[in-house]
């Protein structure tokens, strides 16, 4: 168990706005909710008016449900009374308006209601009313497009909340991926992609889709053509300046990089180095400079526009003032109209902000995709077994069922270092996407900081700025665990990284509880303190620091970072246990490691921590001292039949075939090394 898995990212669930759930919930911890759900839900009512002759009242009963449905415990009432197929027709009304706010409606249903509700809206036949739309929305793109004035170009806003919807259809049901295939809508979506030039708010959600639908989909991997990867290589070599174009190709880069499996043999290495192109570019936008300069322009609009309706008050007195009231009045209305959201719900949702906040759309557009370059580069450096999933997380009871000698041989591929191909080494290394990876395990800069806790509306992105980070050193754990230390800049820039991850942990006044930051930051010290260690590399943290992690991380609630730092700490006994007079530090950090052994109530730590004990004192005449005064042995004895028993009554129910396989081999090590230990203290 001393060695560390490449972490690999599924892309969370995406809600309504083409952002995680989890983000969601941080802005609704962060803003209060300005209008409540009446005390009894208006479900009956507003489906009922879905029915009335008018296409006015029945696109206001469409965003009143998309409204409403915001509020989770409001779904079961519409559930109970058929939303969905009361809805699923109003996505081929006669009214193009009545379209939109019904495929926004339906939006907010499946990003609201979770996984389960995506399940019922495809069982319910959903996906044939909007492959429908979609088909006839892609048919009017071009008509469309040459009738396009200063007025909202409505097909494409239909299309819009449409790919939103399946977007989140396919990210939520295998089914829905499984009709996405054999209904041919990849076409569909590529169409939508294409009209990135003029409409580049709804080639993002094409490309959202597209992200989600390419991964892990063999079957619709065989259906990749030329002229799909040639239109994801216009994207992904356009020139178009701005921050939402920066995350359009960031995405195409994503979708290139699930289809590299695809590509002809002959465009594979100028693809992978176009990737890694784009990816590079986005990391080097330098957040903590173009948020305050975000801001500013913000506020610069602001002060003139203000400036502008003061003189056009003075010019124009009362009347004019009534007037622009009413405008205000009527903008503040909008977004309801659209898809039934309140802008201060809006803030972190990029597509959604209001039209006067394209400073802050940019903004979030920035760290998105930054966000999202950090997790492609993660899954370059990471194996495609399906193994590879981290062996801490418990997988479902029915893969348990088999016991774990049935696995055991099959198991050396996931505990063997992972090698990039030649290919994907190359793009790395000569775009310097190490170097910009480590940049952003920085801290969020303050000033970048400050601005957005000044200004409710940009606070949200404080969350946003902090999961950069932790990706960031996600992404270096993998780069660490699969590039060569000449790759990364030789020893010396190792012992500088080092430097770095313990300024990030020891700086501070006292060591960050955060548990993502701990998760991150324990999993890229592990990586980067195991490829010291295997090049005899001397490190800069000292032992005592390193305890001071270990012991605030195995505090911590989440299994990884309690095993993440009894890896660390056996990595260093064992570093420790070939130099002289460390038989005090080795005391010390056995005595830790038998504490976490004998007390964590999880069986994946114990064992991390057991077969951190053989490392530590598995050789050596410091080692074999420190034993002797901790009475290793016995205490070792006294362990052992528990572990086994635990094992035994806990293993199957609540571990993974995977998990068991490695605790059984720790079994079986300590058996020996117990016998190990009898002869050498003997002596």
């Amino acid at each position: 168990m001393g060695k560390s898995k490449n972490n690999k990212f599924k892309r969370p669930q995406f809600n309504s706005a083409g952002l995680p759930v989890g983000a969601v919930k941080d802005v609704e911890e962060e803003h209060e909710e300005e209008d409540h759900v009446d005390a009894e839900c208006p479900a009956a009512e507003l489906l009922e008016k879905l029915q009335s002759p008018s296409a006015d009242v029945r696109e206001f009963a469409c965003a009143s449900i998309s409204r409403v449905v915001q509020q989770s415990q409001t779904i079961p009432s519409f559930l109970q009374r058929d939303v969905v197929k009361r809805l699923g027709p109003m996505l081929l009304d006669c009214s193009l308006a009545v379209r939109e706010t019904a495929a926004g409606a339906l939006r907010n249903l499946s990003a609201c209601g979770g996984h389960e509700v995506c399940e019922d809206m495809v069982k319910q036949d959903i996906l044939t009313p909007l492959t429908s739309l979609l088909r006839e929305c892609c048919a009017g793109f071009e008509a469309s497009t040459l009738s396009m004035t200063d007025q909202k170009n409505t097909v494409q806003d239909v299309a819009y909340e449409s790919v939103n919807l399946l977007w989140n259809l396919c990210e939520s049901s295998s089914q829905a991926l499984s009709v996405f295939n054999k209904a041919g809508l990849l076409d569909v979506i590529i169409q939508c992609l294409e009209t990135h030039t003029h409409n580049v708010e709804l080639a993002i959600s094409a490309a959202h889709c597209l992200h989600t639908v390419t991964e892990d989909n063999p079957e619709l991997l065989c259906s990749m053509n030329v002229a799909v990867l040639t239109s994801l290589e216009m994207v992904l070599g356009s020139t178009s300046p701005g921050m939402a174009h920066n995350h359009l190709r960031t995405l195409a880069a994503g979708v290139m990089w699930n289809l590299k499996s695809s590509l002809p043999a002959a465009r594979q290495a100028q693809t992978l180095s176009a990737v890694a192109a784009t990816l590079a570019q986005c990391l080097a936008l330098d957040a903590g400079v173009l948020l305050p300069q975000l801001r500013a322009a913000e506020e610069a609009r602001f002060a003139g526009a203000a400036a502008e309706t003061a003189s056009a008050d003075q010019a124009g007195g009362a009347s004019k003032l009534l007037e622009t009231e009413e405008m205000e009045e009527e903008e503040e209305a909008a977004p309801p109209k659209k898809n039934g959201k309140k802008a201060v719900k809006d803030n972190d949702f990029s597509d959604l902000l209001p039209r006067d906040k394209g400073e802050l759309r940019d903004a979030v557009a920035l760290l998105s995709a930054q966000q999202t370059s950090l997790e492609i580069i993660v899954n370059m450096c990471c194996s495609d077994d399906p193994s590879d999933d981290e062996w801490e997380e418990a997988s479902s009871s029915d893969e348990s069922e088999a016991g774990p000698d049935a696995l055991c041989d099959g198991l050396s591929g996931l505990m063997s270092p992972l090698c990039l191909s030649a290919e994907v080494h190359a793009a790395l290394v000569h775009h310097r996407i190490p170097e910009k990876v480590l940049r952003k395990t920085q801290f969020p800069c303050k000033e970048a900081m400050d601005v957005c806790q000044q200004n409710p509306s940009w606070k949200c992105l404080i969350k946003k700025m902090q999961r950069v980070q932790y990706r960031a050193l996600t992404c270096l754990h993998n780069v660490l665990s699969t590039m060569d230390v000449e790759s990364l800049g030789g020893s010396e820039a190792l012992q500088g990284v080092a430097q770095h991850l313990s300024s990030l942990v020891f700086s501070p006044p006292e060591i960050p509880k955060e548990e993502e930051f701990l998760e991150a930051v324990t999993s890229a010290m592990r990586s980067l303190l195991q490829t010291i260690a295997s090049k005899n590399i001397p490190q800069c943290m000292s032992p005592q620091q390193l305890m001071s992690l270990s012991e605030a991380a195995t505090r911590c609630d989440v299994v990884s970072v309690r095993v993440n730092a009894l890896a660390i700490l056996g990595i260093t006994g064992s570093t420790l246990a070939k130099e002289k007079g460390t038989a005090d530090t080795l005391q010390m950090i056995g005595n830790a490691l038998l504490q976490v052994a004998s007390k964590d109530a999880n069986l994946v730590v114990n064992g991390e921590a057991l077969d951190a004990l053989l490392d530590v004192f598995a050789d050596g005449d410091e080692a074999e001292k420190a034993a002797r005064n901790i009475q290793l042995l016995t205490a070792l004895k006294t362990l052992q039949p528990v572990f086994k028993s635990k094992i035994r009554k806990e293993g199957r129910g609540k571990y993974s075939p995977e998990q068991l396989c490695v605790l059984d081999n720790i079994k079986v090590n300590l058996r020996r090394f117990i016998g190990y230990l009898e002869t050498v203290m003997k002596k």
